[in-house]
């Protein structure tokens, strides 16, 4: 009998088994029943062992000495007998060299199963192959680590936001897999998603990056160090396995594309989808039509499912039943039942069932590779505890906009979608929440109401030259593009780059001009201290205009500087809270 069957059996709670080591302040599974402790802070005491068990499945027991100074429990002929434990709803009895302290209130379930997991949590993203983590301390041997060098972070910071780059390979490893992608694939970046987790922990964002997007891959350094020549006009999925090219260059491939600073990778195969689906019984998905692919062997009907292992692979990837039959409607399924899963991880069902969180942290950190940053159990606790603080509803699921390849007579690639690609970036790079907070976001429409109060400016009044003074590049002709075509500020122009770098974007003008500049700070979220009287300049019409300077705080085309969230033109978007079915 395993752990949990023998609490159930005698009536114990299984969060009464994990007890706190006073000497190394962690949480530890106790098979068999507590020993008598020494009192705090007096040196641990080996217990011999009897027989080979050590209280695993099988029934060999620990042999225990009693505390100095007490007398040990009586023992039956023949084997040694753990002292009696308490039932629940017994009152509960001080433990040996121990004040009495108050009696303690019953703690709900949902409490129990904190102080069961002691320091548990889950970090899931599934994709085509996917990437999970769950830990338990002990299971730190389960996880493989790849050195990737000065590409990824040291270590962790749980006072900034991170990026995390969420692999997928198509290479078939795994019992089961033979049938699976590219027989011949050495392992390219199949489905890759992009983890950002903002520094105040209040969202989180989850950007899919198309396989078959064209960027270039640059150099990088392969397994055996060596440096690897970059490639240009390539499918993003080349950007690993291809010339032995390891997840360094995957992510370097990223920050080459957005701009964007990735911390660290997770890396994980099929078996992601096929083991975490089945550890916590099932992921229910939706289909708005019936399903038979010959491809994927997903035959499933229209309505509700709950799916695991093989089924559940099948379905993340089944690409010719969805959409357009193409890769990216088959990025919104899997962004579904990412969803899915993580609301499956994160509900009561799974979090107060010990077998289930057993199963789920064997099969998480089996199912990763990670770079070294992160590798160790610590660490990774630290990545998990602060993923959680996100709510659901605050967890953005999007892609990467993007376009057919101009290039292509026979549409097989994408390129990026602009100004769009560009202002999903400089969101995540500027740590921007794609999900509205309601509370902010009324503050945000009373404040632009006082701002115009008085105001007889109209958009298409507003003269506005526009400097790059520490933006991104391109950063100022994206908000020319903006201003003119989204919020009617037709006569903007481009002037070029400021003279110098600036911390805070500005707004300079003059005194006649001051309710221009009203209507223009709303537009674009200015504060007042962004506000600069001055003087007005002459624009390329010859006509008095003011001179909006882009600083680094610019967070990208359209999305207002004093706000915590955007609304995104043209950006298809998902939160992990909806739930939707595939069409």
């Amino acid at each position: 009998m395993d752990a949990q069957g023998r609490g159930r059996a005698d009536d114990i709670d299984p969060a009464d088994q994990w007890v706190l080591n006073p000497t190394t302040g962690e949480y530890e599974l106790r098979l068999t029943p507590s020993a008598p402790q020494s009192p705090v802070p007096g040196p641990r005491r080996s217990a011999p062992r009897s027989g080979g068990g050590g209280g695993s499945a099988g029934g060999a027991t620990r042999s225990r000495s009693a505390a100095p100074g007490r007398t040990a429990p009586a023992e039956a002929p023949g084997r040694d007998v753990p002292p009696p434990r308490r039932r629940r709803g017994a009152p509960e009895e001080p433990l040996p060299g121990r004040r009495n302290r108050r009696p303690v209130k019953k703690k709900s379930k949902a409490k129990k199963a904190v102080v069961w997991t002691g320091g548990v949590m889950a970090f899931v993203l599934i994709g085509t192959a996917g990437a999970a983590y769950l830990y338990l301390k002990h299971l730190e041997g389960n996880v493989t680590t790849e050195d990737v060098g000065n590409v990824a972070d040291d270590g962790f910071s749980k006072d900034e936001a991170f990026n995390i780059l969420i692999i997928g390979t198509d290479r078939r490893t795994g019992a089961g897999n033979e049938g699976y992608g590219d027989k011949g694939s050495v392992g390219h970046a199949d489905t890759n998603i992009l983890l950002h987790v903002s520094k105040d922990r209040t969202n989180a964002t989850a950007m899919s990056i198309p396989r078959d997007l064209i960027v270039d891959v640059p150099d990088c350094a392969g397994k055996d160090g060596a440096v690897i020549p970059g490639t240009q006009n390539k499918r993003f999925n080349t950007s690993l396995g291809q010339d032995g090219r390891n997840p360094g260059c995957t992510m370097k491939t990223v920050e080459e594309l957005t701009g964007i600073d990735v911390n660290h990778f997770a890396m994980a195969d099929f078996n992601a989808v096929k083991t975490l689906t089945s550890a916590v019984g099932g992921v229910e998905v939706c289909l708005a039509k019936n399903v038979n692919d010959p491809d994927s062997h997903l035959n499933l009907s229209a309505g509700k499912h709950t799916i695991e292992g093989e089924e559940a692979l099948a379905f993340v990837r089944t690409r010719h039943s969805f959409g357009n039959q193409g890769d990216l409607d088959r990025i919104k399924v899997q962004q579904q039942f990412m969803s899915s899963l993580m609301r499956k991880m994160t509900s009561g069902d799974t979090l107060t069932s010990p077998t289930k969180l057993i199963k789920l942290a064997n099969a998480a950190t089996k199912a990763l590779t990670v770079d070294t940053g992160i590798g160790k159990a610590s660490t990774l606790k630290d990545v998990a505890l602060e993923l959680k603080k996100v709510p659901m509803k605050n967890i953005t699921f999007t892609t990467v906009p993007v376009k057919d390849n101009p290039a292509e007579v026979v549409k097989a690639t994408v390129v990026p979608l602009e100004p769009n690609a560009s202002q999903v970036f400089n969101m995540i790079k500027s740590d921007t929440s794609f999900t509205a907070v309601k509370a902010k976001e009324k503050k945000e429409k009373a404040a632009v109401a006082a701002r115009l109060k008085g105001t007889k400016s109209d958009a298409s009044e507003v003269r506005v030259r526009i400097l790059n003074g520490g933006a991104p590049g391109g950063s100022a002709q994206e908000e020319l593009t903006y201003l003119q075509t989204e919020a009617g500020v037709s006569k903007s122009e481009n002037a070029g780059n400021a003279e110098k770098a600036l911390k805070k974007t500005t707004l300079e003008y003059a005194p006649d001009q001051a309710d221009q500049a009203r209507r223009l700070a709303a537009i674009m979220g200015l504060s007042g201290s962004a506000m600069k009287p001055g003087e007005s300049v002459t624009n390329s019409q010859g006509l008095p205009t003011m001179t909006l300077t882009l600083g680094e705080d610019f967070k990208g085309a359209g999305v207002k500087l004093n706000s915590s969230s955007a609304a995104v033109p043209n950006v298809d978007k998902t939160t992990a809270n909806e739930v939707k079915c595939a069409s």
